[in-house]
C-alpha cells in the first residue's frame, strides 16, 4: 500500500447536503457533464463490454449518470449501430442493451487507449472549480476548537497555541524533535480540527485521459458509494462525499508516488498522493528516512508551496496543473538543517519543535496509561521511573515511554501469572528490556 489513511477517529457529521448540491449540482444534460458525446459513448461501450448486457438502471449506477443522459448516449450509439436492444427477462424488467460486433470492435479500441471502466469522470476545469469552492484554506481554527479536539491529550498549552495558528496560515508546517515526543500522533490528530466533509471525484478527465482519484484505502465516505439515478436528487454522483482526506506517508515514500502513475498492464492512470489529499492534509512522516534523498522529496514541493499549484504530466507528454490545496506537514526526528537549507526552510510557514516532557506531564501520562491498561496508578512508581531510571541515565522524558514501559512490565506480569499491578521491580525489569545495551555499558544507562 502506498500510504496510510488516518483510521483512528470515528466519522463526523457531513456538510449539509444542500451545500454539496450547490457546489456540484447533478448534470441534467450532456452539456452539463462537460464531456463530449463521443467520450461518453466510449465509456458506456466499455461498461457494456465489461458486463455483457445492462439495463439503463445498471448503467446509471456504473456510470454515475442520470437515466435521461444515458438515454441520449444510447440513442447515439444505436444510430451508430454499436449497440442493440435485448428483450426483458424475468429478473430484469427494463430494456437491456448489449454491444453489436461493431460496438465490440469500438469498445476494444477504446480500451486500448484507456483501460478506465468506472464512474464518469469530471473534466479538469469543473474539478478545479469544486476544489476552490471547498478549499481547506477557508477553514478557521480557534483556541476553543483546538482545546476541545485535544481535551483527552496531555500537551503543553503553548504547543497547542502554536499548532492552531499554523493550520490557519495555510502554509506548510515543519514539526521536529526527539523520536517518541508524540509528533506523529499529534499531527494525525490535527485532522479532528477539520470536522466537515469534502467532495472527492471518482476520476478526472484531462482531455481524453482519465485519472483515478478516489482511493478506498485513503478516502472515508460519509455516504453510499452507489449513486442514485433520480435526476434532481443530491449532488453530482461523480463525486463521493467524504471526510476531508488525511494522507500519511513515511519511509515507503518514493518520488514516483508524487507523480501521476500509469499502469501499462491495465492502461489506467492513478492520481499522485498529494492530489488524493486535495482539500485536506498531507503528512510526510519520518522525513529523512525515505527511499530517496530528502532534498529530492523537499525540492518536489518548492513550486507547489510558493504558487499553490501543482504541475503534473502524463506519459504522453501532456502537462496540466491543479490547485495545491493541501495542509502540508513535514515531521522528522532529524535536525531541520541536516535536511534542508535556509532557503527551503524560509518557504515553510511554521517550524514547531516538540520537546521532552516535564516531570509533571510525564506523571500525568503515566496515570492515563495506567487507567487505559486497567491497573492502579501508584505515584511512587511513576516517581521511581523519573528519578531512579530516567534522570541517572540521562534519558529524556518522552511521551512514548509510559506506554511502552508499562506495557512491557505487564507482559512480564502475564507471564508470571501475577496480579496486574506495577511495582518498582517490574518496572526496572521492563527498563532493561526496553533500551539497547551498548558494549559493556549497563542497559539502564544506554539510549533507546
Amino acid at each position: 500500500m502506498d500510504a496510510r489513511a488516518d483510521k483512528r477517529f470515528e466519522p463526523v457529521e457531513a456538510i449539509d447536503p444542500p451545500a454539496s448540491v450547490c457546489i456540484a449540482p447533478r448534470p441534467k444534460t450532456i452539456a452539463d457533464t462537460g464531456l463530449s458525446l463521443s467520450f461518453l459513448g466510449e465509456l458506456v461501450e466499455k461498461h457494456l463490454f465489461d458486463a455483457g448486457v445492462l439495463t439503463i438502471a445498471a448503467m446509471a449506477r456504473r456510470c454515475a449518470l442520470s437515466g435521461t443522459i444515458l438515454e441520449e448516449i444510447l440513442g447515439f450509439l444505436r444510430k451508430e449501430a454499436r449497440i442493440e436492444v435485448r428483450g426483458r427477462t424475468f429478473e430484469e424488467q427494463g430494456l437491456r442493451y448489449a454491444l453489436t460486433d461493431r460496438g465490440r470492435a469500438s469498445a476494444s479500441d477504446a480500451l486500448l487507449r484507456s483501460g478506465y471502466v468506472g464512474p464518469c469522470p469530471l473534466p479538469l476545469a469543473r474539478y478545479i472549480e469544486v476544489v476552490q469552492a471547498q478549499s481547506v484554506r477557508s477553514q478557521r481554527v480557534t483556541r476553543e476548537h483546538v482545546e476541545s479536539a485535544f481535551a483527552d491529550t496531555i500537551l503543553d498549552p503553548d504547543l497547542l497555541d502554536r499548532l492552531g495558528p499554523s493550520l490557519n496560515s495555510g502554509k506548510a508546517i515543519f514539526v521536529y524533535g526527539h523520536a517518541g515526543t508524540g509528533k506523529t500522533y499529534i499531527t494525525q490528530r490535527l485532522a479532528r480540527l477539520f470536522d466537515d466533509a469534502a467532495l472527492i471525484p471518482h476520476a478526472i478527465a484531462v482531455g481524453h485521459t482519465v485519472i483515478q482519484v478516489f482511493d478506498p484505502t485513503l478516502h472515508r465516505p460519509l455516504e453510499s458509494l452507489e449513486p442514485g439515478i433520480l435526476l434532481d436528487e443530491g449532488h453530482d454522483p461523480r463525486f463521493v462525499l467524504c471526510r476531508r482526506p488525511v494522507v500519511i506517508t513515511g519511509g515507503e515514500l518514493g518520488p514516483e508516488m508524487l507523480e501521476v502513475q500509469f499502469d501499462a498492464d491495465t492502461r489506467q492512470y492513478r492520481a499522485p498522493l498529494q492530489l488524493k489529499a486535495t482539500n485536506g492534509m498531507f503528512i510526510l512522516d519520518d522525513l529523512g528516512r525515505q527511499r530517496v534523498a530528502p532534498e529530492v522529496v523537499l525540492n518536489r514541493w518548492i513550486v507547489p508551496m510558493e504558487e499553490n499549484r501543482d504541475y503534473l504530466s502524463l506519459t504522453t507528454g501532456q502537462h496540466f496543473s491543479v490547485p495545491f490545496d493541501v495542509i502540508l506537514v513535514f515531521s522528522t526526528n532529524l535536525k531541520p538543517l541536516d535536511l534542508a537549507d535556509d532557503a527551503f526552510l524560509r518557504r515553510i510557514g511554521y517550524k514547531i519543535h516538540f520537546e521532552p516532557l516535564t516531570a509533571e506531564r510525564y506523571a500525568a501520562i503515566w496515570e492515563q496509561v495506567c487507567e487505559l491498561r486497567g491497573v492502579d496508578f501508584d505515584p511512587e512508581v511513576a516517581h521511581f521511573a523519573i528519578e531512579q531510571l530516567h534522570r541517572p541515565n540521562d534519558v529524556p522524558l518522552l511521551a512514548c515511554h509510559p506506554r511502552d514501559l508499562i506495557g512491557i512490565a505487564l507482559d512480564r506480569a502475564d507471564y508470571l501469572d501475577s496480579a496486574e499491578r506495577l511495582t518498582r521491580e517490574q518496572l526496572e525489569w521492563a527498563w532493561h528490556n526496553y533500551f539497547v545495551k551498548l558494549d559493556d555499558t549497563p542497559a539502564s544507562s544506554s539510549r533507546k
